[in-house]
């Protein structure tokens, strides 16, 4: 039994490795192969066969989901459609996102599930059905080394567009269960209970709106995120403590003896994981925990004698089936693995455990088991994590979620309820001091993304730090974990340069390496409630290696070039600041000013600024840089215009550069005839966000680079674009080479 669920389980995780589907043709195959090899009599023909059946399912339910995206011909344009809203709205900094269901409108099919963003809306509710304006947009997001993946995260939830709303009116008032959760949300919200509501809010339904993005700040630095959003962890306390509630009435003589207590504690345990998961709106994370609550609870009442491994399968091929998108988010990964890390830990050892060793152990298998994991999903690993964890965990799970609970469940008597979830709100403002403590003194760390053979060796390394003492080949476990985490990172040639022109939406970013320096012109746009510095740039430079910026320069002060600035700085050690419009920026260290005909070296390549002193407009005052490697130059324009262009040319310089970066992002405004001729580049790269309201870039722009025989090297289009400049290749896009999910 054990091996069948292992092979199946084996096939529906292959899903998310995939570059691409099978074609018709191949899922025939599939099954096909799957049926020839369930005939044999042969035991590892079936498990072959268990496996490749697993895969076809997770292959025809992903196509289901990528079938039901928004049509090419619709996206970018804007539709009148009707639809009902989806769970909790979620809102903060003035905008509102929520999911909208059963949309439909008169001019085209539409997916099942949209993901919309409101700005300015006005007061929305869980159930609500609107008629809505939405410019929709198929499912498409960043794409860079390293960084969070938004389409594997819209595809794992089946978003099939997303969209920006122009207006609405509401059709139907909000009714069922989406509206009882959204007036306990209300409800929350207005009791009193030391400015902790929206934390409340987030332990009781799942919301996490109502939490600052300190306070955001503070619980991924310390590592307990699972700890203040509704997560698996929360259901499995519930139950547990429901389950140890019943064994305590047993094993004090208060249980009836004519009424056997197991099946009434499982019972209870599984009513009181339900019932949870009813409140939070039975969102995926949810729903696998309450399937893994189940199978554990089923084990622990009739089958025991399997073993601690088989309800572990068992859960993870449930879920899987009901679910095969799921490996797509870190967090299924993540769960699955705690649970399993916990297994390994505890099924090898023997006796029992008092309470605070059975605490010390399990945070160090958590701290040991998931460091691979962590650094494999690009995740940052938190330096106080285990302390924190060591005193968050039974604080939240012993006492603030117990209170907030039976808080909301006498809600209806006067005072009561109140003041429990007073007690609460006091409680969590207590811990989260502690946390911001934590994470002023001790920041998480992002580690370089190791290569897939060496999380491997760690994996392994870390399970056998994890085998009780005396059990061979435990002291090989710390060094094989050691030296598969920092492999010797690759390392670029002497003269040459390697550079990443990332893929920030509609802003700029690059990172140029060189052997021994680094350097990143622009750090990426900063809008309300999306700051790309934070979420993009310093990811990945951080899982690119790079711990030090020998230089950091900003074209201009224009917030889609320097917005990101302030992110980078709080998070690189950055030695020197300069750009233009140096007294524009508000930064908190100064800004060096660009100087005109800088010139420096650094490992055999070239760098030089320019910059035209006498500009009447920030885009004609950005500071150009022109890098220089093996003979091979790239030409960083900033937001430079014609006027510029023009005096760049009537300098007299030498702009002969292999590679352009298309001045403001290919704007109308920018890219003469005359300027082109000037640089001749081999091809030009730019840099812009898909559908920019902007129009960048634009149609004649484009027609003058086609005209002059000049490639495009498209962000929008290709991803974040990787070129070695001195090695004479042509720029790499990362479109096209990810997972099946990826928009092509």
């Amino acid at each position: 039994m054990r091996s069948g669920l292992l092979a199946l389980a084996a096939g529906l995780l292959l899903l998310r490795f995939l570059p691409a589907l099978p074609s018709t043709t191949g899922l025939l195959a599939l099954g096909g192969c799957a049926l020839l090899l369930a005939l044999l009599r042969w035991p590892p023909a079936r498990l072959a066969a268990l496996c490749l059946l697993g895969l076809l399912w997770a292959c025809l339910t992903a196509q289901s989901a990528l079938d039901d995206r928004l049509a090419p011909a619709w996206d970018g344009r804007t539709l009148w459609l009707e639809g009902r809203i989806a769970g909790l709205p979620e809102q903060g900094e003035g905008v509102t996102r929520f999911y909208l269901e059963q949309a439909q409108s008169r001019r085209t099919a539409l997916p099942a599930r949209l993901r919309l963003s409101w700005y300015g809306a006005p007061p929305l509710a869980g159930g609500e059905v609107w008629r809505l304006a939405v410019s929709l947009k198929r499912p498409r997001g960043s794409l860079n080394p390293h960084a969070f993946d938004y389409e594997a995260w819209l595809s794992a939830r089946r978003v099939g567009a997303t969209g920006s709303v122009k207006a609405g009116e509401r059709l139907l008032a909000a009714g069922g269960a989406p509206a009882w959760r959204d007036a306990l949300r209300q409800r929350l919200l207005a009791v009193p209970a030391q400015g902790r509501e929206g934390i409340l809010a987030a332990l009781v339904l799942g919301d996490g709106s109502g939490l600052s993005d300190a306070d955001w700040q503070a619980l991924q630095a310390t590592g307990t995120v699972h700890l203040l959003v509704i997560s698996g962890q929360h259901v499995a306390m519930l139950a547990g403590l429901l389950y140890a509630l019943v064994a305590a009435l047993y094993r004090c003589g208060l249980w009836p003896r004519e009424r056997a207590w197991l099946p009434a504690a499982c019972l209870l345990a599984m009513a009181g994981a339900l019932g949870y998961g009813a409140l939070a709106g039975f969102e995926v994370p949810v729903r696998r925990a309450c399937a893994m609550v189940a199978l554990v609870l089923l084990w622990r009442w009739r089958f025991r004698q399997l073993g601690a491994w088989t309800p572990l399968l068992a859960a993870l091929v449930l879920v899987l089936l009901a679910e095969p998108l799921a490996s797509l988010q870190p967090g299924f990964w993540l769960s699955f693995a705690a649970v399993a890390l916990l297994v390994w830990c505890f099924a090898a050892r023997q006796g029992r455990f008092r309470a605070w060793h059975l605490l010390l152990l399990t945070q160090w298998a958590m701290t040991v088991g998931l460091l691979p994991l962590l650094l494999g999903l690009g995740l940052p690993v938190s330096l106080s994590g285990p302390f924190a964890n060591l005193l968050a965990v039974p604080w939240v799970g012993l006492l603030i979620v117990p209170l907030a609970l039976l808080g909301t469940l006498l809600l209806p008597l006067p005072g009561v309820g109140e003041g429990l979830l007073w007690l609460a709100g006091l409680q969590l403002d207590w811990l989260f001091a502690l946390l911001h403590r934590l994470a002023a003194a001790w920041p998480a760390w992002q580690g370089p993304a190791p290569p897939p053979w060496a999380i491997c060796l760690a994996v392994l390394g870390a399970l056998l730090v994890l085998l009780p003492r005396g059990v061979p080949l435990r002291a090989f476990g710390l060094p094989l974990l050691l030296v598969a985490l920092w492999p010797a990172p690759a390392r670029v040639p002497q003269g040459q340069a390697e550079v990443w022109l990332l893929d920030v939406g509609q802003g700029l970013a690059v990172l140029v390496r060189t052997r021994e320096h680094a350097l990143l012109y622009d750090a990426g746009p900063a809008r309300r409630g999306f700051d790309s510095g934070e979420k993009i740039v310093a990811p990945v430079l951080q899982g690119l290696g790079v711990r030090r910026l020998h230089g950091l320069l900003l074209s201009h002060a224009d917030s889609d070039h320097a917005g990101g600035a302030a992110a980078v700085l709080r998070t690189l050690a950055v030695d020197d600041l300069q750009g233009g419009e140096a007294g524009r920026h508000k930064l908190p260290r100064p800004v060096r000013p660009c100087r005109e005909g800088q010139r420096w070296q650094w490992d055999g390549v070239e760098f030089v600024t320019w910059q035209w002193a006498a500009a009447d407009n920030p885009n004609d005052a950005s500071c150009l840089l022109r890098i220089e490697a093996a003979g091979e130059r790239l030409l960083l324009s900033g937001d430079l215009g014609v006027r510029g262009e023009d005096w760049l040319r009537a300098s007299g310089r030498d702009l002969r550069a292999d590679w352009l970066l298309a001045p403001h992002h290919g704007s109308r405004s920018s890219s003469s005839r005359a300027f082109l001729q000037a640089v001749a580049p081999r091809g030009v790269l730019i840099s812009r966000g898909w559908q920019n309201p902007f129009g960048h870039p634009h149609a004649e722009v484009l027609a003058r680079y086609a005209a002059l025989g000049l490639p495009t090297h498209d962000t929008a289009r290709e991803g974040a674009l990787h070129l070695r400049l001195g090695s004479g290749t042509v720029p790499q896009g990362m479109r096209g080479s990810g997972g099946f999910w990826q928009e092509k």
